[in-house]
């Protein structure tokens, strides 16, 4: 004791508080709107503390008194502190106080205070200090047992002492709170900034055009109708696949906006080859398919690559190859099924599975790189052509028809190099948001730490 205040004491939570669990809820008595008692789920701890809110108040599932008492379910009292006990970490640490008497599933513990010795506040803000998962001793679900929360010491000092604390710990969340709230606001307005970005450059908005720097020097250019016909002259000229070359469809601009002058509508397959992925051996998983030098991209890697893909988690082995394909480095790659439409350039060969398709255009990786920039602007309204599944998905047909605004070729270069410059400078000042929103994480830990040492009293 001689590293905390004179009056303080050191206490199990088995000694200081009642420990609650949860019930198991039939499914027909789950998801009505409303009744006498809100029954809250791990998931409104987790909703509840990503929006910063201490206290759960309303609930998405209510039951009656006739309802509990059928399966002798009662509720756990007013400022009970509520947790999961079973879940991920990051579910197993979240915490949330019931504003008032609530059920719980079982799922979920609860810790009151035993004796008024205790304030309700005191002990929410200390069990945010403990992680609940560094208890579990299962080897697949974390998990924690009543056995496990009874033997947690906590430091108690003297109720007005405990008063002061929660005081002091709520002023100084506020302001960190205000700060927290001020990045955010910050962030959503640099992906806001992107955006805009994006769909500026593929409007010809961005950069002055091609046909606007010609007049006024008083020069020629080749507008965007003119280099789509050489692309596909030299594709055709190029042909040595199977059958007759089959000029590829254009697109259907009945219902698409004027371009500005120089521009022209044209489809991916018109531009360059796009194919799906292959992964034709079954199982996926198949061990033989793995432990090789070839880089297989999945549909994950290309969501989290901002663009562009740098790095992946599997090899496909000599056998991985034989069922699958090697895309060169350059190929834009576009999800198709879970992760709608996100994009990322390779930057070296690789395979990926048939649930992404491949745009592959060599020698122009400028134009590349615009047809990313667009795809993430159609992003949304590729989306729409998903089927209400569980796990959405597009084709290949519907990425086959997407048209495209395309630019001049020197046009083309500005624009990218426009875009690349202003969205680096997002890139940078969103890294230094998200290390200051690390710092007040860990802020608001510190925070804690010296309370319940003492340094706050």
């Amino acid at each position: 004791m001689s590293n905390f205040p004179n009056g303080w004491h050191i206490r199990t939570l088995g000694e200081t508080c009642d420990i609650f669990a949860g019930y198991g809820f039939p499914e027909r008595l789950q998801g009505k709107p409303e009744g006498d008692f809100a029954f809250f789920k791990v998931g409104d701890i987790s909703e509840a503390w990503k929006r910063n809110e201490v206290y759960l108040t309303k609930a998405n599932h209510y039951l009656s008194y006739k309802e509990a008492k059928e399966i002798r379910a009662k509720p756990l009292p007013e400022n009970t502190t509520v947790f999961a006990k079973i879940g991920a970490a990051i579910a197993l640490n979240r915490r949330a106080i019931l504003s008032e008497p609530a059920l719980v599933d079982n799922n979920v513990m609860g810790l009151h205070p035993a004796t008024d010795a205790l304030d309700h506040k005191f002990l929410f803000h200390y069990v945010c200090t403990i992680k609940l998962d560094e208890l579990s001793r299962a080897t697949t679900v974390p998990s924690v047992r009543k056995s496990d929360i009874e033997k947690i010491e906590i430091p108690v000092p003297p109720i007005k002492g405990q008063h002061r604390i929660v005081a002091e710990i709520e002023k100084q969340f506020t302001r960190l709170d205000a700060g927290v709230a001020a990045l955010k606001r910050v962030h959503a307005n640099l992906k806001r900034y992107r955006a805009a970005v994006l769909k500026a450059a593929c409007e010809g908005k961005l950069v002055p055009t091609e046909a606007e720097l010609a007049r006024a020097e008083s020069r020629t250019y080749e507008p965007a109708d003119q280099l789509l016909a050489r692309i596909l002259a030299e594709r055709r000229k190029k042909w040595n696949g199977k059958g007759k070359y089959k000029e590829p469809a254009v697109p259907d601009t009945s219902t698409l906006p004027d371009l500005p002058e120089g521009w022209v509508w044209a489809t991916m397959p018109q531009l360059g080859e796009l194919n799906r992925g292959k992964s034709k051996h079954r199982p996926r998983d198949d061990t033989k398919l793995f432990g090789g030098k070839y880089p297989f991209i999945q549909t994950g890697e290309v969501r989290k690559s901002g663009g562009t893909i740098r790095e992946h988690t599997q090899n496909y082995s000599e056998f991985g190859l034989q069922q699958s394909r090697l895309w060169p480095a350059g190929t834009l790659c576009i999800t198709i099924a879970a992760n709608i439409a996100e994009t990322g350039i390779l930057t070296y060969p690789a395979c990926f599975p048939d649930s992404v398709v491949g745009f592959l255009l060599e020698n122009n990786p400028k134009l590349v790189r615009y047809v990313e920039y667009f795809i993430r602007t159609a992003k949304e309204k590729l989306s729409q052509f998903a089927p209400a599944t569980a796990q959405k998905n597009i084709n290949l047909e519907v990425l086959q028809n997407v048209a495209v605004p395309l630019p001049s070729t020197s046009e083309q270069k500005r624009i990218v190099e426009e875009v690349d410059r202003r969205l680096s400078v997002v890139e940078e000042l969103e890294t230094v948001v998200d290390a200051n929103l690390q710092r007040a994480t860990r802020l608001r830990q510190a925070i804690l730490q010296k309370a319940f040492s003492g340094g706050l009293n």
